[in-house]
């Protein structure tokens, strides 16, 4: 009896200090992470939130560098076959053990109907296992990078996926919901405990995590606070702890208050305008017989009637980086020579309308997210009033992104705001996803306007399997010049990253956006 109340009082007292110990975050964000399923959505986000739960078989370290993750190592067998490396001694958070098999499974998942990760598989051909902890991905063609492209495709448990029948993924483009969608169970530093899709999802620390955690955080509250002003008046009264983003018009006053601060920096993310250029009617226009936007004209008009220095001035407040292209400095292929913007011009945009048959404008509808990108619903008005100005009506329709991104994602749109980093921080990722002509294997999934033109997707095949970096550069550049010629989409800018961050917090803040838990710690 007495050895058994000696333990139960050391028992006791780890807990306490264990409780003693735990250091709670809040963190508020303008939305939500759409869904826990970590293969439903394509969004930096979504991502971000679920990285910290799932992990792939190659991560990223603090400056972006490819790392290891659940693959130890990787090597390159032949041109086309990769052999995988996995770690020995991972469990899922159920402990479950993690073998080749989950990443076999994960793989087919990703690539299969529903799923909006399939542009970083669809040049694999096939993922097989070799032995419990090695498995090879035969591609396509010679393809080099792969082990940068696949570090955003997560591993599920395969037997917690047909436990739970959730081997499909839940697909976001037609409402359809599984149990990943709700609860989740990875192998990343953080654990899903309960989830309130659009109040509130609390994570706590995975006890039998593989890697180092660098950071004292044990708890995460995370919460979706849509109002701007709430959100800051939030962090500045200490409610939460840290936030994204913070609006460029309350940088100042969050830095002049007592507890918290504004971390800015650049950010990797391009916002362009998408236009329906295959329907041979547009699905919402006053044009009626006809696509307006298979025109080169009519897309160049719009172009050249965006005040884009008029838009970062006001709009954004001097937190933009007009572009020319759908990449910006920081991405690998970035061409500092072709990020030269057509001029804005509007009598220019009126002559190329009236040349292509619409002296008197047309109207059209603009979809636009009001909750997911940096004043994401101001740049849309702003974009709309200049448009007027050649005679183009906007019929603005602004929602949250938990209905915009199903919309946009199965094409029910004519015009449409967007943004994109490149997951792999390269510009082959842009090309594959949004420039690629469209097919059903994931080749420009994400090209939602349906451009096409087969000279860059030559030139996006080879750049995927070139390895001399000349060469590459000067193919890549090519397919930005075709691109930015054809007006294949109308970009606008970089826009600066801003996060709230509590003076009692010390976190990492990446180029992508995206926010790792194990790299915070609070005093």
């Amino acid at each position: 009896m007495k050895k058994t109340m000696i333990a139960g009082m050391f028992i006791a007292s780890l807990a306490m200090v264990s409780i003693a110990h735990a250091k709670t975050i809040r963190i508020g964000n303008q939305g939500d992470a759409l869904s826990m399923d970590p293969h439903s959505l394509n969004e930096s986000l979504q991502l971000s939130v679920t990285g910290n739960v799932y992990e792939g078989l190659t991560g990223r370290n603090k400056d972006l560098s490819l790392a290891p993750a659940l693959a130890t190592s990787w090597t390159q067998t032949s041109p086309t076959v990769w052999r995988f490396n996995l770690r020995k001694g991972v469990v899922f958070h159920d402990g479950t053990p993690f073998t080749a098999d989950d990443v076999v499974f994960s793989f087919q998942r990703s690539a299969g109907d529903g799923s909006d990760m399939k542009s970083y598989t669809n040049d694999v051909a096939e993922v097989r296992k070799v032995d419990s902890h090695t498995v090879e991905f035969v591609t396509k063609a010679p393809f080099p990078i792969l082990p940068e492209v696949i570090s955003l495709v997560y591993v599920m448990s395969k037997k917690w996926s047909e436990d739970n029948q959730a081997t499909k993924p839940v697909d976001r483009r037609k409402g359809i919901e599984n149990a990943a969608s709700f609860r989740a169970n990875g192998t990343g530093p953080f654990r899903v405990r309960e989830r309130q899709p659009g109040v509130k999802t609390t994570l706590a620390r995975s006890a039998n995590y593989w890697g180092k955690i660098d950071g004292n955080v044990t708890e995460v509250i995370y919460t979706p606070i849509t109002n701007d002003a709430t959100r800051v008046a939030a962090l500045v009264s200490g409610e939460i702890d840290v936030m994204e983003p913070v609006p460029v018009q309350d940088v100042a006053r969050v830095n002049a208050s007592a507890n918290a601060r504004a971390m800015q920096g650049p950010e990797l993310r391009t916002i362009f305008l998408g236009m329906d250029q295959k329907r041979d009617e547009l699905l919402y226009s006053s044009v009626k017989g006809k696509n307006p936007f298979k025109d080169k004209r009519v897309r160049q008009a719009f172009y050249q009637a965006i005040d884009i220095e008029g838009i970062k001035r006001t709009v954004m407040r001097g937190a933009s980086n007009p572009t020319a292209i759908l990449v910006g400095p920081g991405i690998n292929g970035f061409d500092a020579n072709l990020n030269k913007r057509l001029p804005y011009d509007t009598e220019a945009a009126k002559k190329l309308l009236a040349d292509a048959g619409y002296p008197s404008g047309f109207e059209v509808t603009m979809n636009c997210p009001n909750d997911r990108y940096v004043n994401d619903g101001e740049i849309c008005q702003a974009v709309a009033a200049n448009l007027s100005r050649i005679g183009v009506k906007i019929n603005l329709q602004a929602e949250t992104k938990g209905t915009y991104f199903p919309k946009i994602l199965r094409r029910d749109t004519s015009f449409y705001l967007l943004g994109w980093t490149p997951g792999t921080y390269d510009s082959h990722n842009m090309l594959n996803a949004l420039t690629r002509c469209v097919d059903d294997k994931g080749s420009g999934q994400f090209n939602l306007g349906a451009y096409c033109n087969p000279k860059v997707d030559e030139l996006t095949l080879k750049i995927q399997s070139e390895t001399d970096k000349a060469k590459r550069q000067a193919m890549i550049s090519e397919a930005f010049k075709i691109h930015a010629d054809d007006i294949g989409h109308l970009p606008l800018h970089q826009q600066a990253l801003a996060w709230g961050v509590s003076k009692k917090v010390e976190l990492t803040q990446l180029a992508d956006n995206f926010m790792f838990f194990k790299w915070m710690s609070v005093k």
